[in-house]
């Protein structure tokens, strides 16, 4: 017990060896995750900017979507930007605290992204279902309160799995073959059989996001169901392109979590466990704002509508 507390102690950083060895190599996925970096905050502050600013994208689902690019700007402000400064001046350490932040940052983004998405289904599902009682079942309070409900879970969620995670002792090397401080990785560093609390919370996690996925499919057979109903197939189509980039959105989203666990096989540093990370902790944030913008025609116009009063306004 003394040697572990030691051990514990000596923690003060951590190595992140996420990126290949090669100099060259590091430079271009440094590159590469600056340009993607670069894209998701263009992509998603357009999106806010839009949704806060044109009056006619003010309903339930424009209000949620700015909620949306706001979690995936933070989700990947919070990895990405060191992973470049470290590879810029060469060093690859991240402090204990910083490690901790990101841990709890990350979980507590992605926790909260799925309970939007989540709340994003019962949107459609008022909207779809029940049209002539969506306003009011869909007021202004009620978004708010779900909103603010999606956010506080993801707090929780994040707390308790920083709680767990950096509740073990570490033994060994400090080495994380990952480019940012994720709980496998971490977990890989703990000392035998005290990875068993974050592994419960893990299990209770994974129940509680399995019965959440489960409402949400219950939610779009209902849909579904209404849809089929619609006798016009011009019809059909009008009401499910509305669900369109929320069912792509998701769908990417859940991949995603599939391939981060996929990837806490991997137990050295790779070209592939790099492209799963880049999968899960790139893709969906810098591809959210360009599904919701090309399959959805009220933001394409909005955005068409703001270059058009800027090329005017500087003429």
């Amino acid at each position: 017990m003394t040697d572990t507390v030691a051990n514990t102690t000596e923690y003060m950083e951590f190595l992140l060896m996420g990126y290949p060895d090669e100099h060259v190599l590091q430079t271009l996925c440094a590159t590469v995750f600056f340009l993607i970096y670069l894209g998701a905050l263009v992509g998603n502050f357009l999106i806010i900017t839009i949704t806060t600013i044109d009056q006619h994208l003010q309903s339930p689902m424009y209000f949620f979507l700015k909620n949306l690019s706001l979690i995936d700007i933070c989700y990947i402000s919070v990895t990405v930007p060191k992973s470049i400064m470290n590879s810029v001046t060469n060093t690859h350490s991240i402090s204990f605290l910083g490690c901790v932040l990101q841990v709890f940052c990350v979980i507590f983004l992605a926790g909260t992204e799925f309970a939007l998405l989540l709340v994003m289904s019962y949107d459609r599902y008022a909207a779809i279902c029940f049209p002539l009682h969506y306003e009011a079942i869909m007021n202004k309070d009620a978004c708010v309160q779900m909103v603010a409900a999606a956010w506080f879970s993801g707090c929780i969620y994040g707390s308790v799995h920083a709680i767990g995670t950096f509740s073990v002792h570490f033994c060994g090397s400090n080495v994380v073959y990952q480019f940012f401080c994720d709980i496998p990785s971490l977990l890989r560093l703990a000392c035998f059989g005290d990875q068993i609390l974050e592994y419960v919370f893990i299990i209770t996690s994974c129940c509680f996001a399995f019965a959440c996925f489960i409402l949400m499919v219950i939610l779009y057979v209902h849909i579904f169901s209404i849809i089929l109903r619609i006798p016009s197939i011009k019809g059909r189509f009008k009401i499910f392109s509305t669900c369109i980039p929320h069912l792509t959105v998701v769908t990417l989203f859940l991949s995603s979590g599939f391939v981060a666990y996929l990837g806490s096989t991997a137990k050295s540093s790779s070209s592939l466990n790099l492209f799963m990370s880049m999968f899960y902790s790139l893709l969906h944030p810098s591809l959210n704002p360009v599904i919701y913008s090309f399959r959805n025609s009220d933001v394409k116009v909005a955005l068409h509508n703001i270059f058009v009063q800027k090329m005017t306004t500087r003429l």
